[in-house]
């Protein structure tokens, strides 16, 4: 018997058949009428090119807040462009798909967007892990890989053939603001504990803000307070009993992770009567953060890596109102923030290309911006041995109803 003949036999398996094949019909129906939906982001009008450009990131799982702002962000930055025919003749289409924050969904998601979608680049993957797997893949197919969420220092290696360009500054360049400011503050540099992921991202962190100490004070790492945790996961209790059962207890935990496990992390501690000061790398999403939070969130420090969505800079105006024109329901954030600067680079590298629109000829539109302005009245650069657009880093104030920009001054006087 084959298979088809066991399926026609067997009432379960008819009915999975039919089940599968009206889901299926379903799903192609829905892309008919997305084509057809003027308003569906996938529609290409008859007389546009599209350009496609690729994003795997986080859309489920504990770091998915992450991965969909930054989305809405460059989505945001497209939708600007499309419409006011920044690229005349063509249209910016982005692909996004979800890895839920696993290296191994990103490498599938890879080969999908590079090999099957034949994206042009790759923008806005969220994470560590993430990218070190992707990279490989990027590099491989000459696939520029562009405006990552993630600080890491394995994404800033320099090279005759590095398709790595970032926007942002580095978590060493986060941690040693921080570090700095709290010895400023008056904090010994014994007394800075840390609380990481349990892979190369939290690594990555520790190592920044640990050099920064070191700078400062000659320190082992085994005697400076550290607690993790397990990626994709909210298992804090042995990270915060590895801080509490330290020698000294430190009066500083800077935390390098997502919001679930940092928000729980900042949770039990109160319950225990823990209240260092508290600060955390962007990649926690500070939004997220102090939503999770409520009035345990009151004074935690973030740093970000660009400024208050609500300030008045050009760029911060231009993003305020490419959101609201791309969806008004969609809350303003720093990762959202991020996500159309990221997005707003890109297309100002794609309009300067003189020719055919390639990956190589992406890559080196890029390098070759060198100093610009995209708005936050302080110099951008990029160039062939410079693929770090900026270095600034902006600290914000949690309480129980906001973020607050910030100085570094004002941790001092607290």
């Amino acid at each position: 018997m084959n298979a088809y003949g066991a399926i026609l036999r067997n009432r379960p398996l008819r009915l999975f058949f039919a089940i599968t094949v009206f889901s299926a019909l379903q799903s192609v129906n829905q892309q008919h009428a997305n084509a057809a939906d003027p308003n569906s982001h996938n529609v290409i009008p008859s007389d546009t090119r599209p350009i496609r450009i690729g994003m795997s990131t986080a859309l489920t799982g504990p770091a998915a807040e992450l991965g969909i702002n930054m989305r809405h962000g460059v989505l945001a930055a497209f939708a600007e462009a499309n419409a006011s025919n920044t690229l005349p003749s063509k249209r910016l289409d982005l692909i996004a798909l979800d890895d839920g924050y696993e290296p191994a969904r990103t490498a599938l998601n890879m080969h999908a967007l590079t090999a099957d979608h034949r994206v042009l680049s790759v923008i806005g993957n969220v994470g560590t892990p993430t990218a070190i797997t992707a990279i490989p893949i990027a590099q491989k197919t000459h696939t520029p890989f562009f405006g990552a969420f993630t600080g890491a220092s394995v994404l800033r290696n320099r090279g005759p053939s590095n398709i790595v360009v970032n926007y942002r500054a580095s978590y060493a360049e986060e941690t040693a603001a921080m570090v700095d400011a709290l010895l400023a503050k008056g904090i010994q540099p014994e007394e800075i504990g840390f609380f990481t992921q349990n892979d190369s991202f939290g690594d990555d962190g520790f190592s920044g803000g640990l050099a920064a100490i070191r700078r400062h004070q000659a320190l082992e790492a085994s005697s400076v307070p550290h607690g993790r945790y397990r990626r994709n996961t909210s298992d804090v209790e042995d990270g915060l009993a590895d801080l509490l059962m330290h020698e000294s207890l430190p009066k500083a935990v800077i935390m390098v992770g997502t919001y679930e496990p940092c928000s729980k992390l900042v949770r039990l501690a109160r319950a225990n009567d823990f209240n260092p000061q508290f600060l955390a790398v962007s990649f926690v999403g500070a939004d997220a953060l102090q939503r999770t939070l409520g009035s345990m969130a009151d004074g935690i420090v973030a740093t970000q890596v660009v400024p208050h969505f609500n300030s008045e800079l050009p760029l911060t105006c231009q993003y305020r109102a490419a959101m609201q024109t791309y969806d008004a329901e969609v809350p303003l954030s720093f990762v959202s923030l991020e996500g159309y600067t990221v997005g707003r680079i890109l297309i100002k590298a794609i309009a300067s290309i003189d020719g055919e629109i390639t990956r190589d000829a992406v890559t080196h539109a890029l390098e070759q911006l060198g100093q610009f302005d995209i708005g936050l009245r302080r110099p951008l650069t990029l160039g062939p041995d410079d693929h770090q657009a900026c270095h600034e880093v902006w600290p914000v104030m949690l309480d129980s109803n906001e973020c607050h920009a910030m100085s570094w001054e004002d941790l001092l006087n607290e």
